[in-house]
């Protein structure tokens, strides 16, 4: 084997490794569900529903008995703590679910157990999923 070929096995794992390293990401410690399992989820009374979305949003239409809490909100994180319960699941919805994965992220830091609908409140309309203005 030559140095030349050493040297090119050497870049080529070195690379790999490098690749390899950049792409893991943490794992979140909420649960993402469907529409459909989201919707068995909050048939118990015990789950929350919080929608992060603006007033305006909310105003539109809402899964039924949601609670509102806007993420973009400066106090969002002082009125989750107000308003919702740690020992009880919060079910975490949004317009397509990225602002429900960002508040997410938030509320398991600050100790709560949270699911979040995938693909947001748009998937559940799309899917024929009751909602209330």
């Amino acid at each position: 084997m030559t140095l030349k070929s050493i040297y090119f096995m050497f870049f080529v794992c070195v690379f790999l490794f490098g690749l390899m390293a950049c792409s893991s990401k943490p794992k979140d410690k909420f649960t993402n569900l469907s529409a459909d399992e989201f919707e068995k989820l909050i048939e118990n009374d015990d789950v929350q529903r919080l929608d992060v979305r603006t007033v305006a949003e909310y105003s539109e239409g809402h899964i039924p008995s949601s609670i509102n809490i806007n993420i973009f909100d400066d106090k969002f994180s002082t009125a989750a703590d107000e308003i919702l319960d740690k020992s009880k699941p919060v079910a975490v919805y949004c317009k397509s679910g990225r602002r429900s994965r960002n508040a997410a992220r938030l509320l398991v830091k600050k100790g709560y157990t949270v699911y979040n609908l995938d693909k947001g409140i748009l998937n559940w309309i799309d899917l024929g999923k009751d909602i209330e203005k």
